[in-house]
């Protein structure tokens, strides 16, 4: 019996070096972990999201190409929730249940995040996500790599006080009606008020997803602004509302020097389809642009570009970069060192093990997680529009800042803002 099983064993082993499988390298390979990838690839916000699902597959194929994790391959298993917040849910009980998979990738819209955040904590599932967020939760299953309103938000908004950004005195918070854009507003009602706005110097507006007309939205702007006082716009409008808003602005003339609008959700990737010379000086707030000179991001830049020539991807003679395909690429491989340090796919341990892990990345800085609150330490950048589409940096701080993600703004934080989550991991 020895002697037949030893001989099964030496016939498979000639088949899978006759069919090209019997290097040392591919045969490791031939062990594998899956991720998912759970980012909206059809409906109002895939014009956001199909870029970062792309982004993560060339994370995925870099690794594989030196070696994979732990000799393992990264299997990525792409799914679509079609900008659906409860398919969303759905989608994440799919991956983690059916697929199996060890970690997974993705969302946008806090709404979808909210919607499959109970599915994670039920199945002890583990989420990176690459979206700025309004903040206000801290949950084991998580990380956050893009920006908390002190990353973000707080930041713009103190730049357009400033005598440098022009001495706002007025403002307009414009935004899709869900939980970001609410909830950030309410953090900058606050914190405007802190700073001596009266309310009546604050105007608040909301939209739905996918929403097109913004004619009389915007006129009620330019009244509003016609008051007298500095005025400018602080808009965390989502998804594709953000090609008819813009084109709106130029329509009607609404020019940055006269009322400015600064965007927390607009990056390369939205002005994409949009007539940028009509809004050139009007700003964004992020922790990256691809307009930033360093090493890292040439490098970077560069294997985007081949990356989408070799795949064929629609968008191969423009790739642009920005923010949140910068925070979803860093996702990545943050999880892959954690899981090379755990020396595991475990949740738990590989949770554990990305606490402190850091990374050189394209915005020139070596960003870190923070070891209790699951969010990345992140530099802030002020971009002005340009003409072609790509933003000129016209502030920014020194290196990268530590996350609040309870806002010092929101009452009954105070008690929050020191909760370390790898008390909720021991729990």
């Amino acid at each position: 019996m020895e002697r037949r099983a030893l001989l099964k064993t030496l016939a498979l082993a000639a088949s899978a070096a006759a069919t090209g499988l019997g290097s040392p390298t591919l045969f490791a390979q031939q062990k594998t972990v899956k991720v998912g990838v759970l980012h909206s690839l059809s409906g109002t916000m895939a014009i956001s999201e199909t870029v970062l699902k792309d982004v993560v597959l060339m994370a995925v194929d870099e690794i594989n190409a030196n070696g994979g994790v732990m000799g393992y391959k990264v299997e990525a298993v792409v799914v679509d929730p079609a900008s659906n917040w409860p398919l969303f849910a759905e989608k994440a009980r799919q991956l983690l249940t059916q697929e199996k998979v060890a970690v997974v990738f993705g969302c946008w819209t806090s709404v979808s995040r909210k919607s499959v955040l109970p599915v994670f904590e039920e199945l002890n599932g583990l989420l990176f996500y690459p979206v700025q967020y309004e903040g206000e939760e801290i949950s084991k299953n998580v990380f956050y790599t893009g920006a908390a309103p002190n990353q973000q938000a707080i930041p713009a908004v103190e730049y357009l006080m400033s005598k440098e950004g022009g001495g706002a005195q007025r403002w307009v918070l414009l935004g899709t009606d869900y939980v970001y854009p609410r909830t950030t507003n309410k953090i900058l009602r606050a914190f405007l008020k802190s700073k001596g706005v009266a309310e009546a110097d604050i105007m608040e507006e909301y939209t739905p997803f996918g929403h097109t007309d913004y004619q009389t939205i915007i006129a009620k702007i330019k009244k509003f602004a016609a008051e007298g006082k500095k005025t400018a716009v602080v808009s965390t409008i989502n998804g594709d509302s953000n090609v008819p808003f813009y084109k709106e602005l130029g329509n009607q003339g609404l020019k940055a020097t006269d009322v400015p609008v600064v965007a927390f959700s607009v990056g390369e990737e939205e002005l994409r389809g949009v007539d940028t010379k009509p809004l050139v000086g009007h700003l964004a707030a992020w922790n990256y642009f691809m307009s930033l000179k360093n090493p890292e991001n040439d490098a970077w830049k560069k294997k985007w570009a081949e990356y989408t020539k070799a795949k064929k991807l629609p968008y191969a003679g423009k790739p642009l970069t920005n923010d949140p395909m910068e925070a979803a690429y860093v996702g990545v491989y943050m999880w892959k060192q954690a899981a090379e340090k755990a020396k595991s796919f475990d949740v738990d341990k590989v949770r554990v093990a990305t606490y402190g892990q850091s990374f050189k990345a394209p915005d020139g800085f070596t960003i870190k997680m923070d070891e209790k609150n699951h969010h990345l330490h992140k530099p802030v950048f002020i971009g002005e529009v340009k003409a072609d589409g790509q933003f000129n940096v016209v502030w920014k701080t020194p290196g990268p800042i530590k996350a609040q993600p309870w806002s010092p703004f929101i009452a009954g934080n105070e008690k929050k803002k020191d909760e370390p989550a790898l008390m909720a991991a021991k729990q």
